[in-house]
C-alpha cells in the first residue's frame, strides 16, 4: 500500500513538473550558446551587481508569513477600474500609438511595424488558474482582438509576463519572437519553429526589418519558472526605429546599467518603466517609487510610460500607490509621465497629450 502511494506520488510530481505551463528544458546548441555567455557562471545567469533576493536585514521566512497574513488596505479595488478599448485591426498601420494593456502589457505601432510586449490575457498571473488574479475591469484585450503581430518582445519568463495560455492562443498571430537568452526554450516547448525566434544576450543586436534595431540590454531581476532560479536570462532592450528610439524596461533593481544604458544609446524618445509591485525587501530586484525618476534621468529619456501596476496585486501596497507616487515623484523634473487608463490610446508623436488621475475615486 505505500509503495503503491509513493508510485502514485513520484509519477504525480512528474506530470506537474512536465506540464506545458512550465515551459522547455535547455539542451543543445542553445544550452551550448548559454554556457558560453559572460553572465552565465555556476550553472546560472548573474546579474552585473551583486543581488540578494532580498535586501539585508529581512528572511524567506519572515517574508512568506508577511504574504499569508497580509492585511495591505486597498491592495485590490473595491470596484471595477475603468478603462476603454479601441479597435486595433482598424488602426492605421501607418500611425504610431503604443496602448497599455495593465500590468507590463502593451501593444504599439511605429514605422508601419506592429509590437507586443509581455502579454498577460488568461487573467491571472500564475500557472495555478484562479490565483492572481486580474483586477476587476483590466482584462479587455484578448487573443482575438489584435492584429498580425510583427514582432513580440519578452523581458523575461516570470508568469506575470510570460503567460503560457496567452502565448498559445496568440501563436498564429506572431511574426517573429524577440527574448532573452534561454527564454526561447518555452516558445519551442509551445510549437514555435526555431527559425521565428531571435534570442539576444545582454549587448547583442539585431537588425530586424530594414530600419529597425533592436538591443538587449542588463536588467538587475532574476528568472525560473520551475524550482531553480536564474536558468534563462531577463533583458530590457533598446529598440531603434526610422524615427524613434524607445527603451523597453521589463523589471529591474536600481543600478549603474541605467546610466550606462543612457549613456550608449540615449537620449530615449519613450522609456517604458516599471512603477509597482515594489518592496523595501525587494529592492535589488524592483525599482522602488523613490528611485523612478532617477532611472528615467540616467537614461534621458523625454517621455515615460510607467507600467507593472494596476491589474494585479504582487506586493504590500495600496493598488493605486504607484499611480500616487509617480504623480509626485515627478513635480519639478524635466520629465514627461504618461498614465494613460487601461486600453486607451497613447499617441507617440503627440509630447502634449494629457492623461486624467484617472485612479482617484
Amino acid at each position: 500500500m505505500i509503495l503503491t502511494v509513493l508510485i502514485v506520488l513520484v509519477a504525480l510530481a512528474f506530470y506537474i513538473y512536465y506540464l506545458p505551463v512550465f515551459g522547455g528544458t535547455f539542451s543543445g546548441k542553445r544550452l551550448i550558446r548559454m554556457r558560453k555567455s559572460p553572465n552565465y557562471k555556476n550553472g546560472a545567469f548573474q546579474n552585473l551587481s551583486d543581488t540578494p533576493a532580498l535586501a539585508e536585514g529581512y528572511t524567506m521566512w519572515q517574508v512568506m508569513w508577511e504574504f499569508l497574513t497580509d492585511k495591505t488596505k486597498d491592495k485590490i479595488p473595491k470596484s471595477k477600474l475603468p478603462s476603454q478599448k479601441i479597435n486595433l485591426k482598424e488602426q492605421a498601420a501607418s500611425d504610431n500609438f503604443l496602448v497599455w494593456m495593465g500590468h507590463s502589457s502593451y501593444y504599439f505601432q511605429l514605422d508601419g511595424k506592429r509590437f507586443l510586449v509581455d502579454p498577460v490575457f488568461s487573467g491571472h498571473a500564475s500557472p495555478i488558474p484562479g490565483t492572481t488574479k486580474a483586477f476587476e475591469g483590466t482584462d479587455v484585450y484578448f487573443a482575438d482582438d489584435f492584429p498580425q503581430i510583427d514582432f513580440l518582445i519578452i523581458s523575461h519568463d516570470h508568469y506575470d509576463h510570460l503567460d503560457y495560455k496567452t502565448i498559445k492562443t496568440l501563436r498564429p498571430k506572431i511574426d517573429q519572437v524577440i527574448c532573452a537568452l534561454g527564454v526561447g526554450s518555452h516558445f519551442e516547448k509551445w510549437g514555435f519553429d526555431e527559425e521565428k525566434i531571435t534570442e539576444l544576450d545582454w549587448y547583442e543586436d539585431e537588425e530586424i526589418s530594414r530600419g529597425f534595431e533592436i538591443t538587449s540590454t542588463p536588467a538587475r531581476h532574476f528568472s525560473g519558472r520551475r524550482f531553480k532560479r536564474n536558468n534563462t536570462l531577463w533583458s530590457s532592450y533598446v529598440l531603434e526605429t526610422p524615427t524613434k528610439k524607445i527603451f523597453i524596461g521589463g523589471d529591474s533593481g536600481y543600478d549603474f546599467h541605467f546610466k550606462e544604458i543612457g549613456e550608449k544609446y540615449g537620449p530615449f524618445d519613450w522609456a517604458i518603466l516599471e512603477n509597482g509591485q515594489y518592496n523595501e525587501k525587494w529592492r535589488y530586484i524592483h525599482t522602488l517609487p523613490e528611485e523612478f525618476v532617477d532611472v528615467a534621468e540616467d537614461l534621458r529619456a523625454r517621455n515615460v510610460l510607467p507600467v507593472h501596476s494596476g491589474k494585479f496585486a504582487l506586493a504590500q501596497h495600496p493598488w493605486y500607490e504607484p499611480f500616487e507616487k509617480i504623480a509626485q515623484n515627478h513635480r519639478g523634473k524635466n520629465l514627461r509621465i504618461a498614465t494613460p487608463i487601461i486600453g486607451s490610446k497613447v499617441d507617440l508623436d503627440d509630447d502634449s497629450q494629457t492623461f486624467s488621475a484617472w485612479w482617484k475615486p
